[in-house]
């Protein structure tokens, strides 16, 4: 895998998804966790996505998947999960 790559899918409500890569964001790992708490504060993902905005209101999402996962999370994080269904 690209290490410069990151990517995130985003699964709605309405059972569909839409996956996105990007390059890297942040030039640290602190800034990165300041940049997700930031989005959760917000409840919004922004995007500039082939020359438009997307804006993908939190209320519409049941769960986003970011790979790679990053090296620092918010103290309350699980780790080493794996999902069921």
């Amino acid at each position: 895998m690209d290490m410069t790559k990151r990517g995130l899918t985003i699964y709605f409500c309405d059972g569909s998804k839409l996956s996105i890569e990007f390059p890297v964001q942040t030039a640290n790992e602190m800034a990165a966790l300041l940049r997700l708490e930031e989005v959760l504060k917000e409840r919004q993902i922004i995007a500039t996505v082939d020359g438009a905005v997307v804006v993908i209101p939190f209320d519409n999402i049941k769960y986003v998947q970011v790979f790679p996962s990053p090296p620092k999370l918010p103290r309350y994080a699980i780790l080493g999960a794996s999902i069921r269904e």
